[in-house]
């Protein structure tokens, strides 16, 4: 199946819309956060999260309640996990960061080589270009069914040029770097003398300490009537009216961060870490009764819905994360993506381990 087959996989799937009476109760129980300091001055960049234990997961109250309900469950049950402290990004990597990798390497994005014959025999080949998927509005409402109506796969996209060939980032060295698969982002993370991290360390680090809120900075989607993250608002897909002050992807630090610094923890851009995608993850953790610690996820993919895509969990949503079709900046919650297709909401941060 070629790349842009694969646009499901990354997709902003509908996940709850949870209200302000969310709280934080059983299942939750409270963050034990280790007490020893930041081993040494901070990295450049970098904020340090203590660690310690934790509920991950999304409560049953969670569950869709919009038009494509069921898809949180991969994010249940909530259960007890530990992780050690680590330095992390204090925001997405951005494409001046992006850009200075590649001119130090020469690296070439996975959008930015054609697929070959080896890899999608029975292609044709005036399909083997080189491209990526790219969000495409639609001229009116429509049923929320098909993904295929508002993607696009469009040949030259890449993260110079996001939306296609006439497009480009100049002005944008502060906004994210999109259209990243999953070994782009290693790959940079590894230069930088860092790596992807864990969904249990992302999760750790976008609550903030805090145990069972449905969002990372709290209760309610809109404290004071103010946006607290880069979402879609308006008409999904038709048009994002930017209430929050951007229709489209936001500069990083655009929006207040989170209890330990960290920016865009929700919204903007999806962010890849380490971990395969299973559905049932986090019911086999909860099955073992004990407190796992430092988990890095299923050995191999697996997602009965594609079982011959290899998979890595997506975290924090998108701008294009609606309460009609995708909430999954609830903290709590999960995306997926086959690890060789990338799209201009899907970004990544990186970690840096304590020693």
């Amino acid at each position: 199946m070629l790349r842009q087959l694969t646009v499901c996989t990354f997709l902003c799937l509908c996940a709850a819309t949870a209200r302000s009476q969310s709280s934080a109760t059983a299942p939750f129980q409270p963050t034990s956060e280790n007490k020893s300091p930041a081993p040494g001055p901070a990295t450049a960049g970098m904020v340090w999260i203590p660690g310690g234990e934790f509920s991950m997961g999304s409560d049953a109250k969670d569950e869709s309640l919009c038009e494509q309900p069921g898809v949180t469950r991969d994010a249940q049950p909530v259960h007890r996990v530990y992780v050690d402290g680590f330095w992390m990004d204090r925001h997405e990597v951005t494409n001046e960061e992006f850009a200075a990798f590649v001119a130090a390497t020469g690296y070439r994005t996975i959008a930015e080589i054609a697929p070959t014959k080896e890899e999608f025999p029975t292609a044709p080949p005036e399909n083997l270009v080189a491209g990526s998927t790219v969000f495409t509005p639609t001229e009116k409402p429509v049923k929320l069914d098909n993904y295929f109506q508002w993607w696009r796969y469009e040949v030259g996209a890449c993260w110079k040029h996001p939306e296609g060939p006439k497009s480009d980032i100049r002005g944008k060295d502060k906004y994210p770097v999109v259209q990243i698969a999953y070994p782009d982002a290693a790959a940079y993370a590894k230069w930088a003398g860092k790596r992807l991290p864990t969904e249990a360390e992302w999760e750790f680090a976008a609550r903030g300490g805090r145990a069972g809120e449905p969002y990372t900075w709290g209760r309610e989607l809109k404290p004071g009537g103010r946006w607290m993250a880069n979402t879609h608002q308006g008409m999904f897909p038709v048009n994002d009216s930017g209430d929050d002050g951007f229709p489209g992807l936001a500069p990083v630090l655009s929006f207040p961060p989170n209890p330990y610094g960290l920016f865009d923890m929700g919204g903007n851009a999806w962010e890849w870490v380490s971990d395969w995608y299973r559905p049932d993850t986090y019911a086999r953790r909860k099955l073992l009764g004990t407190i796992e610690r430092n988990p890095t996820g299923p050995s191999a993919p697996y997602d009965p819905t594609e079982p011959t895509e290899k998979k890595r969990v997506h975290r924090g949503g998108s701008f294009l994360c609606s309460v009609q079709y995708c909430t999954r900046y609830l903290v709590g919650s999960r995306g997926k993506g086959e690890e060789k297709t990338a799209s201009n909401h899907v970004g990544f941060r990186c970690v840096k381990p304590a020693r």
